[in-house]
């Protein structure tokens, strides 16, 4: 298994949506930031905000993406392309509509589950489909006319420390995934 070289935390720029359920993985990376010491300084040329954390005994790069949501693919294809980091080295975190309030699963590969943000990376990292993803469940609204309002409306009060909770888990098996172990990461966040 390969070693992560990129957390990438997918989300809407601006404070209008920074409380939103799209923000997760925005969540998780500031959450990375704060526990490691980064901080994020504006970077045009890579079109997001970037710092450099020391995690598991090596150097990992930190991306939010300041392109919205659909355009998240720019961000990631253009520092990964100028540091040459190979997909199966980088990590998206993401908010999933799939999976329930709180919890929170690691994904080696796969497709896009009809989230945008993952679209547009798949596709100009040339349609590769192996980075690793951490996906936060923000549960689904029920209706599919509702998923844009849930998607960027805010979560309760409840369903906010639901998820911050799964981020926190998520940050206790972090270590394994950048070492390289996501098998073990992923036996440990998905039985708690």
């Amino acid at each position: 298994m390969s070693r992560i070289e990129l957390l990438v935390g997918l989300g809407n720029p601006g404070p209008e949506y920074a409380g939103t359920r799209h923000n997760a993985g925005f969540w998780f990376i500031d959450e990375v930031a704060r526990v490691h010491g980064g901080s994020f300084r504006r970077e045009k040329k890579f079109h997001g905000e970037v710092a450099r954390v020391r995690l598991a005994g090596q150097d990992v790069w930190l991306l939010k993406p300041d392109t919205f949501m659909n355009n998240s693919g720019q961000a990631v294809a253009a520092l990964a392309g100028f540091y040459k980091i190979a997909p199966e080295h980088i990590l998206v975190a993401h908010d999933d509509l799939d999976l329930p309030v709180g919890v929170a699963r690691l994904k080696q590969g796969g497709g896009h589950g009809g989230n945008n943000g993952l679209r547009d990376i798949i596709s100009r990292l040339g349609n590769n489909r192996n980075f690793a993803r951490l996906r936060l469940g923000i549960a689904h609204p029920g209706e599919s006319r509702k998923v844009t309002a849930h998607v960027l409306g805010k979560p309760s009060a409840e369903d906010r420390r639901a998820i911050e909770d799964a981020i926190d888990r998520a940050m206790d098996v972090l270590p394994l995934v950048i070492e390289g172990d996501m098998q073990a990461a992923m036996n440990r966040l998905h039985s708690g």
